[in-house]
């Protein structure tokens, strides 16, 4: 089989993990990074055996596909670029800055029938996938995301750095349109939003309580459900899931422990294999716009609480 021709735009922290993966993977080769970190590119670049660019355009046309994991107020016009040259995405979280930029991007994928995957890494979490089985009809969720303090991505608040991951997974769950949104958040260290919670109120009855830090000594990553006869957690860390359900009068606890996987490796295998067959991504670009949608509520309801 060919290999697909690929590349990664920004190579910090996460994106020379995308550079690893696409430089082990049989059926791509990674034909180049590109960062404005000179330096840092050429280190990835070396690494991984393959060439370094500063200016992201020098990929136009030596690759079909590309991971693109630069700052958030840079994805719009990078994703753009490379749509424009007919080259599929996976486009790292968030999709946008804004809700009008993602609909250009999706229409632009769409018109040139390129796939547009955002990186909402959870969904290829291997206990996330082994709770979609159990979720029936979720009538009450409960999360919570923590984080010890770290400057990086602190361009961006609370809600897009963190609480967006969960939010992707309670909108996936939940099949409903939301009736209402409450939301109140604390700017402490950066001058976005540290910590953040969020109450989300669906047409069908269901509620979400979701909960965001990056001020934490510990950190977690948690979602729990609770629905007819059942209550479910889920632990992204260490990819397990905690099933109580009601047998006759016994409640029954059962502990399921799938396959570990590295979730950004199954995403990116997924990526490619939507490049290599023409099918539709697990998080489309739709799915993406419609959690920025919340997540711009959210920072919206926090910006307007009076803080002291």
């Amino acid at each position: 089989m060919k290999k697909i021709k690929v590349g990664v735009v920004g190579v910090g922290h996460l994106g020379k993990e995308h550079a690893r993966l696409y430089s082990e993977l049989p059926k791509t080769r990674l034909v180049g990074v590109a960062d404005i970190d000179r330096r840092r590119c050429r280190q990835v670049a070396n690494q991984y055996n393959t060439h370094d660019y500063i200016d992201y355009r020098d990929l136009f046309g030596k690759v079909s596909a590309v991971s693109i994991v630069v700052p958030t107020h840079l994805h719009y016009q990078v994703a753009r670029d490379f749509l424009r040259q007919g080259i599929h995405l996976l486009l790292e979280k968030p999709i946008t800055q804004t809700v009008q930029e993602a609909e250009k991007l999706i229409q632009l994928a769409s018109k040139r029938n390129l796939i547009l995957q955002v990186g909402h890494i959870e969904r290829y979490n291997a206990a996330f996938r082994q709770l979609e089985t159990l979720v029936k009809s979720p009538r009450f969720i409960e999360s919570h995301r923590l984080a010890p303090y770290q400057p990086r991505g602190t361009e961006v608040g609370v809600v897009l750095d963190l609480m967006i991951h969960d939010l992707d997974l309670i909108l996936h769950l939940v099949k409903s349109a939301i009736k209402r949104i409450e939301a109140l958040g604390v700017a402490v260290l950066s001058k976005y939003e540290d910590i953040a919670n969020a109450r989300l109120l669906f047409e069908n009855g269901c509620v979400a309580n979701v909960s965001a830090s990056r001020l934490s000594q510990e950190r977690m990553r948690k979602l729990r459900i609770f629905q007819v006869d059942s209550y479910i957690s889920l632990d992204c860390l260490t990819q397990e899931v905690d099933l109580c359900r009601k047998r006759g009068k016994a409640i029954v606890r059962e502990r399921i422990s799938p396959e570990k996987m590295e979730p950004l490796r199954s995403e990116i295998e997924d990526f490619i294999d939507c490049v290599a067959k023409g099918r539709r991504p697990s998080v489309s670009g739709g799915e993406g716009k419609r959690v920025l949608e919340v997540a711009l509520e959210i920072e919206k309801q926090i910006q307007i609480c009076p803080r002291n």
